[in-house]
Parts: C-alpha cells; sequence; structure tokens
C-alpha cells in the first residue's frame, strides 16, 4: 500500500558511510526526497556526488566498506530498512526494478539474455512454460531489439554497447514494478533509441502509475521528462525543485555552473576549419568487416556483413564525428583501425596511417602503430585492469610504447595526465572500483593519452561524465589538438557534443557512410533521412 501522504517513496535523513584508511566518510549526507505514482523525479549531480550511491542504498546493495548509517526507506506503507534480506530479495526486481549505469558488468556473460531476462519473470511474476517466453519476446520488442525472438539465445557480447542497455531496461520493467530506479538508462543510446526508450517509460508510467528516480547527469533528458529535480553535490542535496522553476531561474550557483558548461553550437570556441591541403594522418579506403557464422559439416558457413565500403579521411589537428544508431558498425569501424577485432572477423579495404598500410600489421609493426594511435572505450570499467592500481595502469602504456623515458618522467607525466582530467593526485594508488563510472572514464581518457598519440578514437568517450567534468574533457581535448595537431575520430551520440567540438561529421547508418560534410553543413541542411531522422531526436535545453 502507498503511504499516508501519497507517495511510492519516501526517503528521510539518508546517510551512508564509507570506511577508508583515513576513517569513515559521509557519501551521501542527510538526503530527503519523495516520489508519487506517476512521477519522474531526476537526481542530477557531478560524477561522485553521491547519486548512484544513494540507489544502491534504497535498495539495500551497497559494497561491503559502506553502510547506511541513518535514515528510513519507505516503499508505500514498507519500510525497506527494517526488512529481512529475504523479503527485500522479493523487493529488488519485482517491487522496484533498477537499471545500472554499466550494463557490461551486469549481465552475466556466459547467459543468454533470454535466460537471463526469463529468470527475472519466473522469480516476479507467474508466467511460466510458453508464457514466459513469449513475454520476455515482447519486452525485447518494447525497447527496440530487432528480430527479438531470434536473438533470446544470442549472449550479451553479441549485442552493441546500447542494446545491452536496452537488455538491461527490459529486465528491469520485466514484472512491472511500482517504482524504477533508473541510474543512467539512456547513457549508452543514440538519440532515437533514447527517444524511443524514454516514450516507453511515459506509456508505462501511464499504464502502471510507475514512479521512476532518474539519475543522470543528462539536463536536457531531465527538462522533457522529469516532474522534479534534486541536485546532488558533495553527497548533499543543494537544490530541490520543480523542473520548470530548476531550467527557468536555478537558484544555487552549481546549479547555474552546470547549465552554463553545456557543450553546444552557439558555445564553440574553435573556428570552422577547412579540411587539410596536406596529407592525412589516416585514411580509410572501402573498409569492410564481416563476421563467419560456421554451421554445421552439412550446412555451408554464411558471412554477416558488418561494414560495407566505409572510407573516410581525418587530418592533423582536426576532429572527424562518427554518428549513427547504436549497432549502426560506428564501434567495429574504431576497431577495425586498429587491429583490434577477433579472428572470426574478416577485415578488407584499406587503412593508411601516415601514408603506410597499417591494415593487419603483426607484432613490432603493431606495436608501433598503436604508439600513434589510441582509442579511449565506451565502457570504463570493463577496460580498465581491476587487479592494478591506475599508476600502474597509466604507466603501462608508456613502458611499451616510450621505452626512451624513464620511471620518474612516466611517474611525473601521470601524475600531470591525472591533473588535467581532473583527478586528485593519490588517484595513483587507488583502484579502479574505487571510483565513479565518470572518474573511471577520465581515468581512461588520461592512459589514451599517455603516449602522446598523433590519432585519438574515441568511442563514446564523455557519455558517462557530467556536463561539468565533459566541458574540462573537451577543453583539455582541444587545447591538445591546437598544441600536438592531434587528429580526433570522435564516435558519439551526443549531438551537443558534435556541435561543440567537430570540425567534420560522417553519418553512418546500416555498415555505410551515407552523408559526410563540414559540422555546420550537417547539423543545418542534413541530406540522408537518417540524418534528419537523428536531428529530430535530440532532446533540447
Amino acid at each position: 500500500m502507498q503511504s499516508s501522504g501519497g507517495h511510492i517513496l519516501e526517503v528521510s535523513d539518508l546517510s551512508v558511510g564509507i570506511e577508508s584508511d583515513a576513517g569513515m566518510n559521509l557519501a551521501v549526507a542527510a538526503l530527503s526526497l519523495a516520489i508519487s505514482a506517476g512521477e519522474t523525479f531526476a537526481l542530477v549531480g557531478e560524477s561522485g556526488s553521491g547519486k548512484s550511491m544513494t540507489a544502491l542504498a534504497l535498495l539495500r546493495l551497497l559494497p561491503e566498506a559502506a553502510s547506511m548509517r541513518t535514515g528510513r526507506v519507505r516503499l508505500g506503507g514498507t519500510d525497506l530498512t527494517r526488512l529481512p534480506e529475504r523479503d527485500m530479495r522479493r523487493i529488488r526486481g519485482g517491487e522496484v526494478g533498477i537499471i545500472f549505469q554499466e550494463p557490461s558488468t551486469c549481465l552475466n556473460p556466459v547467459l543468454t539474455i533470454g535466460a537471463q531476462l526469463e529468470e527475472t519473470l519466473r522469480l516476479h511474476t507467474s508466467y511460466r512454460g510458453a508464457a514466459l517466453r513469449e513475454r520476455a519476446v515482447r519486452w525485447l520488442e518494447r525497447v527496440g531489439i530487432p528480430e527479438p525472438e531470434r536473438r533470446l539465445g544470442d549472449y550479451p557480447f553479441q549485442f552493441s554497447g546500447g542494446q545491452k542497455q536496452r537488455i538491461m531496461i527490459a529486465m528491469a520493467l520485466a514484472a512491472e514494478p511500482r517504482l524504477l530506479i533508473a541510474d543512467e538508462p539512456t547513457t549508452a543510446l543514440d538519440v532515437t533509441v533514447q527517444n524511443q526508450i524514454l516514450e516507453l517509460l511515459a506509456d508505462i508510467q501511464r499504464e502502471l502509475g510507475l514512479a521512476i528516480l532518474l539519475i543522470t547527469h543528462d539536463l536536457a533528458v531531465v527538462k522533457k521528462v522529469a516532474r522534479h529535480v534534486a541536485l546532488m553535490r558533495h553527497g548533499k542535496i543543494v537544490e530541490l525543485r520543480d523542473a520548470e522553476g530548476f531550467f527557468a531561474d536555478p537558484r544555487h550557483p552549481y546549479a547555474r555552473e552546470l547549465l552554463a558548461a553545456i557543450p553546444s553550437l552557439d558555445r564553440r570556441r574553435r573556428p570552422d576549419t577547412a579540411a587539410d591541403s596536406g596529407e592525412p594522418v589516416l585514411e580509410v579506403r572501402d573498409l569492410t568487416v564481416s563476421y563467419v557464422k560456421r554451421r554445421s559439416i552439412l550446412r555451408r558457413s554464411t558471412a554477416a556483413e558488418v561494414l560495407r565500403g566505409v572510407g573516410f579521411s581525418l587530418y592533423a589537428g582536426e576532429t572527424l564525428a562518427l554518428l549513427g544508431g547504436s549497432g549502426c558498425g560506428k564501434t567495429t569501424a574504431a576497431k577495425a583501425l586498429i587491429g583490434l577485432l577477433d579472428d572470426q572477423a574478416v577485415v578488407g579495404g584499406e587503412v593508411r596511417l601516415h601514408g603506410a598500410s597499417v591494415k593487419g600489421v603483426k607484432g613490432a609493426a603493431l606495436k608501433a602503430m598503436r604508439r600513434h594511435v589510441q582509442i579511449v572505450f565506451q565502457d570504463p570499467y570493463a577496460s580498465l585492469d581491476p587487479r592494478m592500481p591506475v599508476g600502474e595502469i597509466l604507466a603501462e602504456g608508456m613502458a611499451a610504447l616510450r621505452p626512451e623515458w624513464s620511471p620518474a618522467e612516466r611517474e611525473r607525466r601521470a601524475l600531470s595526465l591525472l591533473d588535467q582530467v581532473g583527478l586528485p593526485g593519490d588517484a595513483v594508488r587507488r583502484y579502479p572500483h574505487e571510483f565513479s563510472g565518470g572518474q573511471r572514464q577520465r581515468i581512461a581518457i588520461a592512459r589514451a593519452l599517455a603516449v602522446e598519440p598523433s590519432v585519438l578514437v574515441c568511442d563514446e568517450p564523455t557519455s558517462a561524465l557530467d556536463v561539468s567534468v565533459q566541458a574540462q574533457i573537451l577543453d583539455l581535448l582541444q587545447s591538445l589538438q591546437e598544441s600536438l595537431r592531434l587528429a580526433c575520430l570522435f564516435i558519439t551520440h551526443n549531438f551537443g557534443v558534435v556541435e561543440y567540438m567537430a570540425d567534420r561529421i560522417a553519418i553512418m547508418h546500416e555498415g555505410r557512410i551515407v552523408e559526410e560534410g563540414s559540422a555546420r553543413d550537417v547539423l543545418s541542411s542534413p541530406r540522408h533521412p537518417q540524418t534528419k531522422a537523428l536531428l529530430a531526436a535530440v532532446p533540447r535545453l
């Protein structure tokens, strides 16, 4: 049942402490909020402000070093802080669904996504047998997974980052909970799919009276869907307003700072540049990638095409933005460029770096190539070794690719890089799990820049960052481009970032580049229907 005030969720005086060698630190301090049926309540703030820790505390999923110090959490008339763990397992996934920030670490890699989705339905609903499978197919279809019945038998690694996020959303909603805690639910999604998911959530809210606690740094999404906004900083709520008032007249200085940091074409500080008349740093011609699907002895193998004749040039000091829907082949193109595809991939075409062919290079030639081309991956948690402290993570690449630097020089550069990306010097002694999602992405960016490459491939490098840190990273990348003539291939779905950063834009669709031109021309006068569809779906402040 609901509480006397008509709220689905009531949180009062919530404080969460984290034990460390330095003692007890409060990650969340005296937090109070309430969410009604059918309402979307947005919790926003910078990376590390305590947003995700709040979500974990509500469901009693805090890490071992953290504990709830004070407070009450009521779901309807039930005090969750007093329930035995057996009853909490019924609440999690049944009464309350949660979408975690990093789907790659939340999906079981050895189980099909069908098995994982059906497990949720089996535990929390009465569906069984054929009806259970039919329900699983329906949820995959609702969140936009093509060929849902066939893809139930696929494993997480067979899906793109955005598709994995959609699967997580389906699992969270499958049992039709009363409350959905959504921790960055649209971070990995392109704008068209993001729009579909937001509309889906709105439909389910109307149908079920679903209450949503939305944890995000995307203020344009907040303005579109939220009724109330709570702004967190250093574990405390510093402003709690209705959404209309928050965006029309932010009161707290930090709120004004966040809104001023959102990238856009109007705030672009780099001039429009024409293509360099010299030789391109990176040149891609007719790049193709296909995966061989092996059949039984009696059936022939077939090849599934992922890239179909992709070509572009990248010049020193410029940024080429590669845009497109989730699953269109953007990340595959990035991996093909630097030889990171597995042995089942068949790669064709030509890739030239500083005029020399690098497609398919091995051994010393591959090592030399990676001295000049580095990549920042979409998922920082999966790309950082959890057993190594940050200092060793940064030094490892420098030791392998820049052996002329002494250990002292590597240490000095590591500290300087951490400062540049907004992390404290003591981060060198800490491990990846001790940082928030946005902080881990900053570490990944520092690692890529450590060997001073001439080409930086960025696969959604700011998707996990709040707008203030995102602005720091974008300005850092721009200053590096100006000082080092760094060429940047920027894969993203954030059009604000594209407007602020890109010199040229290439639009991908179904494995091909369907439109290419200067950033201003593509954004102001799109020609291809896919480009028009992407621009039409962009949420705006």
